[in-house]
Order: C-alpha cells, then sequence, then structure tokens
C-alpha cells in the first residue's frame, strides 16, 4: 500500500495552525471525521494520545508520526499536515515540528502498521524531500510529491 493512496485533499493540511501539540493531534484527528463514526473516532483520539503519552512521536528532523492501533478500524487512515510555524513537540533530538504524519491501523495487523511507518521514515529521511514538502503551498502539490517520492522508492 503507498502512503499517497491514503491521502487526498480532504486529509492533507499544507498550513495548519496549533497552539501546542494537544491542539495539533486533536485537529488531525478531526480531519477524519468524515471518514469514520463518532465513536470510531473517539476512539482513535483516544488511541494517539495513549500512544503519545507512553513516548513523543517526535522522530526528529521536524517530523512527528503521531500514531495508533485501534479495534475500531478495519483500515488505514492517515492525515499530512505541514505546521504555519514550527511546534514544539518535545522530538527527541530537541527540535520544533514542521511536518506531522498521523497513521491509524487496525489492531490485528501489526507488521502492516510497522510497514506503513517506516515508509514514512524513509521517505522523510530524504532532505530533498522534505524541502519540497516545507516550500508546498496546496494539498495538490503535497500530494503530486508524494506520488513521485514513492514512486522512485517503492514502484518498480
Amino acid at each position: 500500500m503507498n502512503l499517497f493512496t491514503l491521502l487526498d485533499e480532504k486529509n492533507v493540511i499544507p498550513n495548519l495552525k496549533a497552539k501546542n501539540k494537544k491542539d495539533v493531534i486533536n485537529s488531525l484527528v478531526d480531519t477524519l471525521a468524515s471518514k469514520v463514526d463518532e465513536d470510531t473516532l473517539k476512539a482513535i483520539r483516544e488511541g494517539v494520545f495513549e500512544r503519545e503519552n507512553v513516548m513523543s512521536t517526535g522522530v526528529g528532523k521536524g517530523l512527528a508520526i503521531p500514531h495508533c492501533k485501534t479495534k475500531a478500524v478495519e483500515e488505514n487512515y492517515a492525515v499530512f499536515a505541514k505546521m504555519s510555524k514550527p511546534l514544539d513537540f518535545n522530538s527527541i533530538d530537541d527540535e520544533p515540528v514542521e511536518i506531522i504524519f498521523l497513521l491509524v491501523g487496525p489492531d490485528s495487523k501489526h507488521s502492516h502498521h510497522i510497514k506503513l511507518l517506516s515508509r514514512i521514515s524513509r521517505l522523510m529521511n530524504s532532505a530533498t524531500f522534505r524541502e519540497k514538502i516545507l516550500s508546498s503551498e496546496t494539498a495538490e502539490v503535497i500530494l503530486e510529491a508524494f506520488k513521485e517520492e514513492e514512486e522512485k522508492y517503492f514502484v518498480h
């Protein structure tokens, strides 16, 4: 599964404004409201905050990947955001976050969830790709960048 197939213009936020990590996570989860029912949304929110309380998902280089697995979903969901300004996320390198990728998956598909997290990390490890994303102004341009980068690395 490609990451760009999980994304569309409704769940890519090119200029997210938020005061803190809690606001960011709530905004990202709220973006899924058109895709899941209210109980599922609540379970996702609880799962993401529970995971975040274990250890910050600010993985460094300006990237955070808040995520969770839950029995409330049967498929993967993702939301991508570029912050309007860098935000403290308690990242492992103590640097503020500019790029955030929320990933939610079914509890029953652990290895698939890990593969998607790995794919996000690999894509975001490219300084060129990160710069392309950070300079993008629209969801459409961000989606195209994901598609191109994934095809370069993962489609043979």
